[in-house]
């Protein structure tokens, strides 16, 4: 059971965790290494990690490396099924 307070996004009645896991550092973007290479195990890692300490909600753009952001979840999301 997660502490993590609730908040409404926008009029549609989206209700969403008010602290998220930020996953820009997570892939390379902006045409570079800014925040040194990315790693692919640990990123999955910290959203394992980030999930076992009740988060739910993660926060990416396309503009954190052109849809690779966005691929990095699935990945998470394959690592996750049943054999």
């Amino acid at each position: 059971m997660s502490n993590i307070k609730e908040v409404k996004l926008g009029s549609q009645g989206l209700v969403v965790p008010a602290l998220g896991l930020g996953c820009m550092g997570m892939t390379t973007g902006f045409g570079g290494d800014i925040y040194g290479k990315a790693d692919e195990k640990e990123a999955i890692a910290t959203i394992h990690r980030s999930l076992e300490l009740g988060g739910s909600f993660l926060d990416t753009a396309d503009i954190y490396g052109p849809f690779l952001n966005e691929q990095l979840i699935p990945s998470f999301c394959i690592c996750q099924l049943p054999e």
